[in-house]
């Protein structure tokens, strides 16, 4: 760990908290403010959308302009969209709180892009860890990001409108943070210079499928139960300061095995771990359908984070083996839509299923995602036996 990485465990710290804070909120927001219930998690999925949106152009300003440029970039969106959803709170204008959680996904795209910047700033024995580590930063937004929603709940004259302009400092403080890194220099371009394999070939490896898989569809079952869970407990008569609660347990699982992930990675290979991160998956689902009482909510959600850290830094760490340093911004640009494409569909999914159908339905539907996780394990992994065979 170089002073370099300490700084971007620091930004990852402040993403996080800025998105978790985000997901505490933007649910009841909406659900206050939304013309139809249906639509309440509509601010959760314009915020994915608007990272999904903004894969592209990230992806060409990380490529112009290089790493810091583009981080800061996205930040200086953060901090506008933040102030824009707090005016939509004083106005209640439920389509510009979307419009400002479409803008923010600007941010969004960059910050997933801290993972892949600290491998570059590692040693090459140390990529792993490196990822692990920084991954583990979102530990302090586990903590903080529940709590800032909570204490700024009733700043201002209306609910959750400091908390939006809260994330707006925090923004600027993870500016300051960012512009301290050393990023290597911007090779500079030449005309016709080799830009790799085309983007069709990368994307038929096994190794870019399986490694997709399990980042996109363990973000995509994280994201259709954690999103609805503020909701859900709301529904179940349980206060917010409940929902906080479950929300920071939940993110703490997410972050927290970061320190040893890595490390894990390195010993035993991405697919087993990949698989204990399915295990987890639907251990979570089998909680969240055994009750609804607070530690119910609590255990499923902790184990849900556990099973996306396994899924997702397994993921993240495979796919360094399926590009060459002159494809790696449109590889890490793909791979970061894909994580946005499932997200965009279970973030509508989310809100329409746990207000229409219930918790229960919806935690049936989330078996969906984590069997085809599996399956696509399973396959790479009888694929390789196939190999070794013939």
């Amino acid at each position: 760990m170089n002073r370099n990485l300490w700084l971007m465990v620091a930004a990852q710290a402040l993403l996080l908290t800025n998105n978790v804070a985000f997901i505490a909120i933007n649910g009841l927001v909406g659900l206050a403010l939304a013309p139809y219930s249906w639509m309440a998690t509509l601010p959760v999925m314009g915020y994915v959308v608007g990272g999904a949106l903004a894969t592209g152009p990230v992806a060409w300003t990380q490529s112009r302009f290089g790493r810091k440029a583009s981080f800061l970039i996205g930040l200086a969106v953060a901090v506008v969209s933040a102030l824009v959803a707090a005016f939509a709170i004083f106005s209640s204008n439920f389509w510009l709180l979307v419009t400002a959680t479409v803008v923010a996904g600007y941010y969004n795209a960059n910050g997933q892009l801290y993972r892949f910047a600290a491998a570059e700033l590692a040693a090459p024995d140390f990529r792993e860890r490196a990822v692990s580590w920084v991954l583990a930063g979102g530990l302090v937004g586990a903590v903080l990001g529940p709590n800032l929603a909570k204490w700024t709940q009733h700043l201002g004259d209306a609910p959750f409108a400091g908390a939006y302009a809260t994330l707006a400092v925090l923004a600027v403080l993870s500016m300051g943070v960012v512009s301290l890194v050393k990023f290597p220099p911007v090779p500079p371009k030449k005309k016709g210079a080799d830009s790799g394999r085309p983007l069709s070939v990368i994307m038929r490896q096994p190794v870019f499928i399986v490694s997709t898989a399990a980042a996109a569809l363990g973000y995509g079952v994280m994201n259709l139960l954690m999103a609805a869970s503020p909701i859900a407990m709301q529904v179940c008569g349980h206060p917010f300061k409940d929902a906080a609660l479950v929300l920071e347990w939940h993110v703490i699982g997410m972050f927290a095995p970061g320190f040893f992930t890595g490390g894990l990675i390195k010993r035993y290979g991405a697919i087993p771990i990949m698989a204990v991160g399915v295990l987890l998956n639907l251990l979570c689902i089998a909680i969240a359908l055994s009750g609804i009482e607070v530690m119910h909510f609590l255990a499923a959600l902790f184990l849900l984070g556990l099973g996306w850290n396994f899924l997702f830094t397994a993921g993240t760490a495979l796919s360094l083996q399926s590009y060459r340093p002159e494809e790696k911004d449109k590889v890490q640009g793909a791979i970061n839509f894909c994580v946005f494409a499932v997200m965009v569909v279970t973030s509508f999914s989310s809100g329409a299923l746990v207000t229409t159908q219930g918790w229960t339905l919806l935690n049936y539907g989330s078996l969906v995602p984590v069997l085809l996780c599996g399956a696509a394990v399973l396959w790479y992994v009888l694929r390789g036996r196939a190999q070794l065979a013939a």
